[in-house]
């Protein structure tokens, strides 16, 4: 596994951020700037900590695909960890096996920092540490950035 991160300010309170980037308010705010990943990128579940989460797209085959996730933390407008431990592939969740064990454990990480300097609001840095394999390090390093430049287009509108 290898770590990458990614930064990205917003002049946006934090609260809204966190709303718009997990999609709490309204799943379409995640959907926008994930799309950067994938036209049909969603996910089912929640984001409290302990539970389970499918980050799901759909593939030329009309068929679902993503990722199979738990939240291993959640402060809300401050701090989440999603622990990624399995594969969608075709609608079915695999937990086991070679393909999943080169994601098995790995984490996305978003930190939100609020900067405030003398009483005043300067915006809030939302910082991304995840986990890729070397397989995925080109597609991370092409499509975070714009992901997060979506996300921060639509929390400062």
């Amino acid at each position: 596994m290898k770590k990458l991160q990614f930064k990205v300010s917003i002049n946006a309170p934090v609260t809204k951020i966190y709303d718009f980037m997990l999609g709490i308010t309204s799943k379409s705010t995640y959907e926008q700037w994930t799309s950067l990943f994938n036209p049909t990128s969603t996910f089912e579940g929640s984001w409290d900590k302990g539970n389970k989460i499918l980050f799901i797209f759909v593939d030329e085959k009309g068929e679902k695909g993503g990722m199979v996730s738990k939240i291993a933390e959640n402060i809300p407008n401050r701090f989440v960890s999603i622990q990624h431990y399995g594969l969608l592939k075709a609608d079915k969740e695999i937990t086991e096996g070679p393909e999943v064990e080169k994601w098995a454990n790995g984490f996305e990480n978003y930190t939100f920092e609020e900067n405030i300097s003398l009483d005043s609001f300067l915006g809030t840095t939302v910082i991304v540490d995840l986990d890729t394999t070397e397989d995925f390090i080109d597609y991370m390093n092409q499509n975070y950035p714009k992901a997060l430049d979506k996300l921060k287009e639509i929390c400062e509108k």
